[in-house]
């Protein structure tokens, strides 16, 4: 489910002085940036890290290996209560203890870094892009890339990446007030030929696993038609990147997704009856959070890692289409 930045502008003179090397900055964050998101599915990697957030604290541990038939997984907890989440191409299967884990949070998002697109992100202006010092992190030499976040519709992310392949090492979650939300660190990392694949197969018993059901993402069906739900208002900077459908009996599912560039926040429409379990209003999932409303025989769910105000923005602004008054 994948994420860290900061820093506040100087003065008059000093922001003169700066533009030039802000105009050259920006791009290099950038390019950073795309070689983390590569490098997080598409490397071989395997380590230890501790998850912070607020006063709950985990130690994890991470097995990732990119095979001729797809990435396989393997996340567990080292400390505290049992939890252990297995992925290959197309199945999860999970051991969850009890609540309030980062593990719950990785069934649900499906990803515990950020979650960056590759490739030039559109638009991406409600942000500020820098790179910043270097430091050692889990043995490895580390490189400072902040995203800061202008308006208060977005969070921003401290990211240390790996030197030479861009691998995250370190992120810090925070707000456009600068408060930090979560923090993720590696104090152990192994990369490429380094990894044992062993640690793939689980010392746990078999008939401890639960496998989890994806029921929204199997029935999408990929659409080049407008919209039959549509917001009338959305945040700065966010427009839709994604239109999935499904027609049936119980008439149209529809998932609609909206990205600010980096952001992407999930709009879920569907009868009452065929909708996931999410708590009316706001709640929050990890560092993500969840709006769902009412909309006449339907409910709206938007989900995100996103501040609480953009999620109950985009969940009000949607109205029954004027055909369903």
């Amino acid at each position: 489910m994948i994420s860290p930045t900061c820093r506040l502008m100087l003065g008059m003179l000093a922001a003169l002085l700066a533009a030039p090397l802000a105009a050259t900055e920006a791009p290099n964050a950038r390019a950073w940036i795309e070689r983390m998101a590569a490098a997080i599915m598409h490397m071989d990697y395997q380590g230890t890290f501790v998850y912070m957030r607020g006063e709950q604290m985990e130690t994890l541990r991470i097995t990732h290996v990119v095979k001729d038939d797809g990435v396989h997984e393997r996340l567990y907890s080292v400390t505290g209560p049992h939890r252990e989440i297995i992925r290959d191409t197309d199945t999860v299967r999970t051991v969850l203890a009890d609540g309030g884990s980062i593990i719950e949070e990785a069934v649900v998002s499906g990803a515990i870094f950020p979650e960056f697109p590759i490739g030039e992100p559109e638009g991406a202006s409600e942000y500020r892009f820098e790179t910043g010092g270097k430091a050692r992190i889990a043995g490895h030499q580390g490189r400072r890339v902040t995203v800061v976040p202008k308006d208060e519709f977005r969070y921003g992310y401290d990211l240390w990446l790996e030197a030479q392949t861009g691998l995250l090492l370190k992120w810090v979650l925070f707000n456009s007030e600068q408060q930090e939300l979560a923090k993720l660190v590696f104090t152990e990392l192994r990369l490429g030929d380094e990894v044992d694949p062993d640690e793939l197969i689980s010392t746990t018993p078999p008939e401890a696993f639960v496998e989890m059901e994806t029921p929204m993402a199997k029935r999408q069906m990929l659409s080049n038609s407008e919209p039959e739900w549509q917001p009338d208002y959305l945040p700065p900077g966010y427009r839709l990147t994604t239109h999935r459908h499904q027609s049936g009996g119980n008439g149209t599912f529809e998932h609609l997704v909206y990205s600010d560039g980096l952001a992407s926040v999930s709009v879920y429409i569907e009868s009452k009856q065929e909708a996931p379990e999410v708590n009316p209003g706001l709640s929050r999932i990890g560092t993500a959070h969840a709006f769902k409303r009412d909309l006449g025989e339907r409910q709206v769910i938007v989900i995100g890692e996103v501040p609480p105000a953009t999620v109950r923005a985009i969940g009000d602004a949607f109205r029954v289409p004027q055909m369903r008054r």
